[in-house]
């Protein structure tokens, strides 16, 4: 199969702006951008470091208004399971529109949504599905989250929350309170487990315990200051926070001293869901089952959708108490019926699984030769690349001996990645994880193309910044960037 896939032809008024003077391609690519930049908010994001203008796409790729061709690594943040314009997504979708069912039923009984409704729970963890029910919410994530927070709440009669450092739940008010990022700090803050950069200096086995114990001191302790909360929210893999999985034996003990203080566990996993991490649902490594789970992006098929599944003992709102005109996005249910059921019967998150690992061994192979790389690590089709300074000094006040991270050189190896036709992200403290998150279809000689790619990008950004740059020691054997990638 060709590295990139050939796309369904666009009507031209995609490409250039009525009345626009066209001198090629390039020119009508300028325009369009232009005129985001002077229309639209100081808040966007991606548009600001992928200056493209996409006008079609199939699969794992993406092209471009000026006809360039890229692998796209972002797969809308993780929403893309099966990657842009899948068959089996159009179809459904096309399905529900020749039918002249109605696109917008607010949280109206349809056959669409029962039938998305049956496919989600066949594979929802069996201590869930079988006593869950579930909460549709406005479309996107953040939007979910909320009405996690609201819902044990509600159910518990408390109102204290426990996160994580490094969350990110979204960027609404409540959703930005139990992320990482929160200036106005309301929730209790835990530490997250991390080898390469852990809280307490130790990295493995050591470091998750310690940080289960502090966690279980902090809510025993009677002048600790934190009252028995209303829930715990978790990422399984902290994704912004720089793809770090969290140990399965610390997610059961999670479980455990949540349980034990009849604390509702919830599990966002509104980016690890629908096999990414290679299990349909992320907890399932760890066997834990939470008590709610957050769930949105890939379940919705490319198309906005965002719900709650949680145990039926929780349910305790009142009609009304949570609502959304847009909870019945029609379109979105049919897509992710089809994508959940196809993840499912065509074993994704197994391939995910073993494509992944074998990724992150290359990668691996690859910081062996480039001191500039602190860590890989991930999970599945969830990958991320620690970019680091290893010649700078380590801060005095610093519990790990890891080197600082490097964002401007993270920055150097997005851009040299885009040069080369690969679309690739960053998060992680300081924005210096690369990371990659392609669509569970990736095919054996398309991850290799990612992978060569990537080698080539950041041998370049590194021979430039080192330019800039007192040279290594004459001892640092890691360093032989110059040879060229690593295999």
């Amino acid at each position: 199969m060709a590295v990139t896939e050939p796309a369904p032809a666009v009507p031209p008024a995609a490409h250039a702006h009525p009345g626009e003077r066209r001198t090629g391609e390039g020119g009508a690519v300028e325009g369009i951008l232009r005129r985001q930049s002077l229309r639209e908010s100081a808040a966007r994001t991606y548009a600001r470091s992928l200056p493209i203008v996409p006008v079609r796409a199939r699969g794992l790729t993406i092209e471009g208004a000026d006809g360039r061709r890229y692998l796209d690594c972002l797969s809308g943040a993780g929403t893309l399971a099966l990657g842009h314009n899948h068959p089996v997504v159009l179809e459904a979708i096309k399905k529900v529109l020749d039918s002249g069912a109605p696109l917008h039923v607010l949280d109206l009984a349809t056959p669409v949504k029962d039938a998305f409704t049956t496919e989600l729970f066949a594979t929802l963890p069996a201590g869930l599905a079988d006593d869950a029910r579930i909460q549709f919410c406005g479309p996107a994530g953040t939007d979910a989250v909320e009405a996690a927070l609201k819902l044990v709440r509600t159910a518990t009669g408390r109102s204290g929350l426990l996160s994580f450092t490094g969350a990110y739940h979204g960027m609404t008010a409540g959703a930005l309170d139990a992320s990482g990022g929160a200036t106005d700090v309301r929730v209790t803050r835990l530490p997250y487990p991390q080898n390469y950069r852990c809280p307490f200096g130790v990295g493995g086995d050591r470091g998750a315990e310690l940080a289960a114990r502090w966690t279980e001191n902090l809510l025993d302790d009677p002048k600790g200051g934190v009252p028995t909360p209303a829930g715990m929210i978790l990422e399984p893999v902290q994704g912004e926070g720089g793809v770090i999985p969290a140990p399965d034996d610390w997610m059961r003990r999670m479980r455990e001293i949540t349980a034990a203080r009849s604390i509702p566990l919830i599990a966002d996993e509104v980016q690890t869901g629908v096999g990414r991490t290679g299990a349909f649902w992320a907890v399932e490594h760890s066997g834990v089952v939470p008590d709610v789970m957050v769930l949105s992006k890939a379940i919705g098929g490319s198309l906005p959708l965002a719900v709650i599944v949680y145990k039926s003992e929780l349910d305790a709102w009142e009609p009304g108490a949570h609502a959304g005109t847009f909870r019945g996005n029609q379109l979105a249910m049919a897509a992710g019926a089809a994508t959940l059921a196809y993840v499912r019967e065509n074993r994704l998150a197994e391939r995910a699984a073993t494509l992944g690992a074998r990724m992150l061994g290359r990668l691996q192979g690859l910081a062996a030769a480039h001191s500039c790389i602190g860590d890989v690590r991930g999970r599945g089709l969830m990958i991320g690349v620690e970019l680091v300074n290893p010649y700078a000094a380590v801060a005095d006040n610093s519990v790990t001996d890891a080197p600082p991270a490097d964002p401007a050189l993270a920055v150097s190896v997005r851009q040299e990645c885009l040069d080369r036709g690969l679309i690739v992200e960053l998060g992680g403290r300081h924005s210096g994880v690369v990371r990659l998150l392609p669509p569970l279809t990736l095919t054996d000689e398309q991850a290799e193309a990612v992978l060569d790619r990537f080698a080539d990008a950041l041998a370049a950004a590194e021979r430039a910044h080192r330019a800039h740059r007192p040279g290594p020691p004459a001892h640092d054997a890691r360093l032989r960037s110059d040879s060229g990638p690593s295999h």
